[in-house]
């Protein structure tokens, strides 16, 4: 019975062994895990605050664009209204330069007569 009695109590060291090791691969494992989701929990906690630092910017410019759309509108019509006198000078100047040429050429025309 002895021989017995060592061989059970050999196996029942070597089950309470491998329970030992389990136990510890099963800590280190949640260690891992634990580490992992902290990780994980930070870089979601920096997200939601980088995203909310953009909301914030974002709505502070559509208060700036809102300010600046009606400035940008008056500078528009004022191009288009520069671009329709310049149009209108380059006529007038036209008609004045088709009028000083016809005034010359009768000129000329009285004296050479």
């Amino acid at each position: 019975m002895t021989t017995m009695d060592a061989s059970v109590h050999q196996q029942l060291g070597t089950l309470i062994a491998e329970v030992k090791n389990l136990r510890e691969d099963f800590r280190r494992s949640e260690d891992k895990s634990d580490a992992s989701r902290a990780s994980m929990h930070r870089r979601m906690d920096e997200l939601v605050e980088r995203v909310g630092t953009l909301e914030g910017s974002t709505a502070a410019m559509q208060g700036d664009i809102t300010e600046m759309k009606p400035i940008t509108d008056d500078v528009r019509k004022w191009k288009l209204m520069g671009m329709g006198a310049l149009g209108v000078i380059g006529v007038g100047g036209a008609a004045v330069g088709v009028t000083f040429a016809d005034t010359f050429r009768r000129l000329l025309s009285l004296l050479v007569k």
